[in-house]
């Protein structure tokens, strides 16, 4: 429980203190994820090494901005839309019964 809390803080001060970890993870895979969090800690690391000896009042509330991205912004949007539309249970069988109608449907047509 301890190591737990530990790592929480930790990702709390990372999120605080740079938007990119504070976003979605959703649209990296793991690999990538890896490497932010690396950078982000080495980074972190390297600045809390560069203040010591300091008096710095470490608050990282409100720190660092939203990171949006400007590329495909729509295609982000909509995919997120659509990810929220699959979650929900109704959506999900809708969707998933007109896959199988159209399956079907193409099937009869190809025989």
């Amino acid at each position: 429980m301890a190591v737990r809390k530990d790592v929480e803080r930790a990702l709390g001060v990372l999120q605080s203190r740079f938007a990119i970890v504070h976003g979605s993870a959703r649209f990296w895979d793991q690999k990538t994820l890896w490497m932010i969090m690396t950078a982000c800690v080495i980074m972190h690391n390297m600045i809390i090494e560069d203040e010591r000896g300091e008096d710095v009042e470490y608050d990282y509330e409100g720190m660092g901005r939203k990171v949006t991205p400007r590329k495909d912004h729509d295609r982000i949007e909509r995919f997120v839309q659509v990810h929220q539309e699959i979650q929900d249970r109704e959506s999900h069988e809708q969707l998933r019964n007109d896959l199988m109608e159209e399956m079907w449907k193409r099937h009869e047509a190809s025989g």
